[in-house]
């Protein structure tokens, strides 16, 4: 018997197989289409992500060379804030889903605000208004697709995209907690939504999922998973947590994939913050209190390097840049800020839009691909000094996950500018692993956390080598670049 998850995320879906010693047994993996109708505005179709799960499910069943029926229990993690509007009846779409990266929401959030600003809901949600949360984006396909009175009469369902999957799965319209404290609706400190919330977004009660907790049984699965219980629900970045075993206050993981996600476990306690990052919920296991977590979210990681390959056509492959970035032995003082849809944590401008800085005639393609690489471990930074402002807390290692760990020119670079030890694990898989991981203990495949430490162990660790001088002029100079891509818009 073996454990699953689906791990849809912002670019792809994929299904893994994982054995009790936390192995992962099989994999497919599949791409779905990134829609840009206009500039800030990005897209996917819940419909074709639904057939992309259906399909890595089926060929990964059949790479394993077993049936649905040898799984224990299949878990799911998601792309968190992307919003899902269907027909409760018909269960099809009634608008394109809206992608945690899209602006549209820019004037409603301001609104919003009112003479408060960006603080108005963050004591009972632990968020500050902004067009990342889902919330707004399900007030916006409201109010433009007319769907109010029917999304009141509960005609129309929401959902993050866990939410459609489960749904589409077993047939209950139901989330988690992590998923649940994005969408800016749901208060922390109840778990629960929040009328006053509810209503001064204006997002209808009636549309809302179920809040469970994120180890649980979820219900029996049909089709491609038919009679397989659906024992987790995690948004991708808690699920990572989950993966690295994450489970004891003060550790940290960050996740390089098309974002950057850092995770700081802070317990049972709220930690609420003066700088920028965001309060949410880590998880909690059924029958237990949940676990919080700050986190520091950025928008462009892994995406940076896409847009050089698709946009620029700097590299034909994503594996291309380290070899490219390589040959040179520095930046040629040229820094990148991709804030292609603002900048999030810890600043929270919607109004910055991405720039290249410091060019000079010295200046190559080289210089430009290890810009975006580097731009991805100066973010970072910036959200690791407002965690440790935030908790108190001097982080002694940073864990790491997400596709972009391979590189290591990037994780060498990211020890050096932090000025702390990043640990790699055997498994990068990590996402994909703590819903498996998660599943896993719901149904008693795994005996505890304990057990599932047990499996976790360090495949590579980069230690700080960068003198304390070099380090400081690098970070004040990406300050100056960070400061260019200000009130871009007006």
């Amino acid at each position: 018997m073996y454990v699953g998850a689906i791990d849809q995320g912002t670019t792809s879906t994929r299904f893994v197989v994982v054995d009790s010693q936390g192995g992962i047994v099989a994999m497919d993996r599949q791409e779905h289409r990134q829609i840009y109708p206009q500039p800030g505005w990005v897209e996917h179709d819940a419909l074709e992500i639904w057939q992309r799960t259906e399909q890595v499910i089926a060929t990964a069943l059949q790479k394993a060379g077993i049936a649905a029926a040898e799984l224990s229990a299949v878990g799911i993690t998601n792309q968190r804030e992307t919003t899902v509007l269907w027909d409760a009846a018909s269960g099809v779409p009634v608008a394109p889903a809206v992608v945690w990266q899209d602006t549209r929401t820019d004037g409603l959030v301001r609104d919003l605000g009112g003479a408060i600003g960006q603080d108005r809901f963050r004591i009972e949600t632990g968020l500050p208004l902004a067009t990342y949360f889902s919330g707004p984006k399900a007030r916006w396909l409201i109010d433009h697709h007319g769907l109010r009175d029917r999304a009141e009469a509960g005609e129309i369902l929401f959902g993050t995209v866990d939410t459609w999957l489960i749904w589409k799965l077993t047939g209950r319209h139901v989330t988690d907690v992590t998923n649940a404290s994005r969408t800016m609706l749901m208060n922390l400190a109840q778990l629960d939504w929040d009328e006053g919330l509810c209503e001064a977004v204006g997002v209808p009660r009636a549309m809302l999922p179920e809040i469970l907790p994120s180890v649980a049984t979820y219900g029996t699965a049909r089709g491609v998973l038919e009679g397989v219980m659906i024992g987790s629900d995690l948004g991708d970045q808690q699920a990572a947590l989950f993966g690295q075993t994450c489970f004891d206050p003060s550790t940290a993981k960050n996740t390089y994939g098309t974002g950057c996600f850092m995770l700081l476990n802070t317990g049972t306690v709220k930690v609420s913050s003066d700088h920028g990052l965001l309060t949410t919920v880590a998880y909690q296991v059924e029958g237990e209190a949940p676990i919080f977590a700050l986190e520091g979210s950025v928008a462009i990681a892994g995406a940076g390097v896409q847009w050089l390959r698709d946009n620029l056509g700097i590299i034909s492959g994503a594996d291309e840049i380290e070899e490219l970035a390589s040959g040179v032995t520095d930046n040629g003082d040229v820094y990148f800020v991709p804030a292609f849809s603002g900048l999030f944590a810890p600043h929270w401008r919607a109004n910055a839009r991405g720039v290249i800085a410091g060019l000079t005639g010295f200046a190559d393609k080289r210089h430009i691909a290890r810009a975006v690489l580097e731009a991805v471990a100066y973010q970072t930074r910036d959200v690791l000094q407002a965690m440790e402002a935030d908790s108190g807390e001097k982080l002694s290692t940073l864990y790491v996950d997400g596709g972009m760990v391979t590189n290591d020119l990037l994780m060498q670079f990211q020890a050096d500018i932090l000025d702390v030890p990043v640990a790699r694990p055997l498994n990068i898989e990590t996402t994909a692993l703590g819903a498996a991981y998660a599943a896993g203990l719901a149904v008693g495949y795994f005996d505890g956390l304990d057990h599932l430490r047990s499996l976790w162990s360090e495949d590579r660790r980069w230690e700080p080598a960068m003198e304390g001088s070099e380090r400081d002029r690098l970070y004040a100079s990406w300050g100056k670049a960070v400061q260019r891509t200000l009130d871009w818009v007006d």
